[in-house]
């Protein structure tokens, strides 16, 4: 019997929920778990092509905005009310997933899960209504997950009166097995040579704190002339960072690279992985480095529990670029192999997609009970 779980997301792009989720999809739908999505854009996301083909389903919802909450509250009843098959709901928004999971406990569905992803926000005119989006959250969740335990902290509260579980940001350790050939293919189309090759991997927004990086390399380069910087990702701050770069005359010795779809591929040709983010929770792209065996220097405001591997370097964001980029200049840029040391603590996707349908399976055996 084939069973659907509904996952309520913004949108299905190549962010680190995202890939989560799909790493956990494609081992479920092997196993008659089938994933239908919840999103919150009308555009179509990068992973939308491969969900059609598993057998997924995706219903649109209009964004979440102040201005739209009557109508969105409406349009989720209605949703609900015409969706009874779904017993499994898995809310992934962060504080705004307390209005789906209302509804979804106004609809009488039994396994409401709501998951936290992030560790803090940033404060901006959205707080107040962050605030409102919390108080949903009270009283309607069935089961609380998060990323990190800092992450549970953060969303549910420190004195939580109820078990928080923490889900590993599990990644597919094999597709990270480093590999020389394909270094030696990834370091020629970056026309990196024997340079000092330093990675990010993220979206281009505040959080992921781009112009303190263009500082950090800034300050690398002077005292390492050949270095390379290689950004992957897209967002609306893009066209901004490129614009700095080029007044910084940086422009010839960094890679803007968009959205890969080869990320494990990509790591290969890295030497190091800087992420110096104003905040996080338990990011999957810093699982990924240091599945590709890289060393990572990342800034203090993410939890420790993302070292995984003792390949993890903290630093404070109120240290001078100067001291980053010694940091990196002083780091070991061998590959390591950490496959085994990720798989035993938790962070393989086969094994914790076993655990996550266990769990649902569990769940919807429970409720199927009780209704009789």
């Amino acid at each position: 019997m084939q069973l659907r779980i509904l996952q309520v997301v913004t949108i299905m792009n190549r962010g680190g929920l995202e890939t989560m989720l799909m790493n956990y999809y494609r081992q479920m739908s092997k196993n008659g778990i089938q994933f239908d999505f919840l999103v919150h854009r009308s555009e179509e996301g990068h992973y939308d092509k491969e969900i059609l083909s598993l057998g997924g389903r995706i219903f649109r919802m209009p964004p979440i905005r102040p201005g739209n909450y009557r109508r969105y509250f409406k349009e989720l009843d209605a949703f609900f009310a015409g969706h009874k098959e779904y017993r499994v709901v898995h809310a992934h928004m962060n504080e705004n997933s307390g209005f789906a999971i209302r509804a979804a406990k106004k609809a009488g569905v039994p396994c409401r899960i709501i998951h936290s992803h992030l560790s803090d926000l940033a404060l901006d005119y959205k707080y107040p209504f962050r605030l409102y989006a919390r108080a949903a959250i009270k009283g309607n969740p069935s089961h609380y997950f998060a990323c990190s335990a800092r992450a549970g902290e953060w969303l549910y509260g420190k004195k939580q009166g109820h078990p928080v579980t923490v889900l590993n940001n599990a990644v597919n350790t094999e597709d990270f097995r480093f590999d020389e050939r394909i270094r030696a293919e990834v370091r020629a189309e970056l026309g990196a040579g024997d340079s000092l090759v330093v990675g990010h991997i993220g979206r281009f927004n505040e959080q992921k704190n781009h112009k303190f990086l263009l500082d950090i390399f800034e300050s690398l380069r002077r005292r390492k002339k050949d270095a390379l910087l290689v950004l992957a990702g897209d967002g609306y701050l893009r066209p901004a960072i490129e614009q700095e770069a080029q007044k910084r005359g940086l422009s010839q010795s960094i890679r803007f690279l968009g959205v890969r779809e080869d990320v494990a591929r990509l790591l290969q040709g890295m030497d190091l992985f800087l992420f110096p983010s104003l905040f996080e929770g338990l990011p999957v792209v810093l699982v990924e480095a240091q599945a590709a065996g890289l060393t990572c220097i990342v800034s203090d405001t993410i939890t420790k529990e993302t070292d995984v591997t003792n390949r993890v370097s903290f630093l404070s964001l109120d240290l001078a670029p100067d001291e980053w980029s010694s940091a990196i200049l002083e780091a070991s840029y061998e590959h390591a192999d950490t496959r085994t040391m990720l798989r035993e603590r938790g962070y393989d996707a086969a094994a914790m997609a076993e655990w996550l349908g266990s769990f649902y399976r569990q769940q919807l055996e429970s409720a199927a009970a009780s209704s009789q």
